[in-house]
């Protein structure tokens, strides 16, 4: 039996590209899709945030010259491209999805409408959140947050490449360990960078649990929502 009913899985869209450079690896979102719609099938509803990464990041188009606000709505128009292939991977494997954006385009997906997409849940269609929180200067971390909260999600799962919160970054520091589970009190004293400050605060404030996993370790997820030990819960 699973341990949710109803699940944020946030993915970044670095999670899409797979072993490629950039873009969307079709291997990988179709492996993606396949995991989700395994939890879909023991009746969880599940809504996704997707990052735009893969395609242009806000921040770095800032870095390099452009104005801030101009290079998030950029980062916010690639969340909406990747969410449209999730979209059609889904569809592709049967599972039925709705995209919902913080900007309208009408012609090409719903608006964000917190009614509608609790009513998708409860009709037990996949609902992904495209264009972040519709605002620059806001991460699709923030986005997950705020949209985990207002639909009512029991957790907030974090997909990364690596599984788990570690005490150290596991890449430089051999020695590092990793986390079962850690307070979110515990993780800013240590300044552990779970998710960006205002998502994180903002977890911490609703007392919405996260689980940061591994998206590319196989079966994973849905280890994690049958309740088994995977990657590292971030808790009250």
């Amino acid at each position: 039996m699973a341990a949710y009913k109803r699940v944020l899985l946030k993915l970044s869209g670095e999670a899409l590209m797979g072993d490629d450079a950039f873009g969307i690896n079709r291997n990988t979102i179709e492996r993606m899709v396949a995991e989700i719609k395994e939890i879909s099938e023991l009746g969880v509803e599940i809504a996704i945030v997707i990052g735009g990464g893969n395609i242009f990041r806000g921040m770095t188009g800032s870095t390099a010259g452009m104005d801030r606000a101009t290079a998030d709505y950029m980062g916010m128009m690639a969340t909406i491209m990747n969410a449209l292939a999730l979209q059609d991977a889904m569809k592709q494997a049967g599972v039925e999805a709705r995209v919902q954006s913080a900007l309208r385009i009408d012609q090409v997906v719903e608006p964000y409408i917190r009614p509608r997409a609790m009513r998708h849940l409860e009709e037990g269609k996949i609902v992904i959140f495209a264009a972040g929180t519709g605002n620059p200067f806001f991460t699709t971390d923030t986005a997950a947050a705020l949209r985990g909260i207002e639909v009512g999600a029991e957790i907030v799962l974090k997909a990364t490449k690596v599984d788990g919160v570690y005490t150290a970054d596991p890449k430089k520091d051999p020695s590092a360990t990793r986390y079962d589970s850690i307070s979110f009190d515990e993780a800013i004293s240590k300044n552990l960078q779970v998710m960006d400050a205002t998502a994180f605060a903002l977890c911490r404030d609703q007392k919405m649990p996260i689980k940061v996993f591994s998206i590319v370790k196989e079966g994973s997820l849905k280890r994690m929502i049958m309740g088994e030990p995977e990657g590292t819960l971030v808790h009250v």
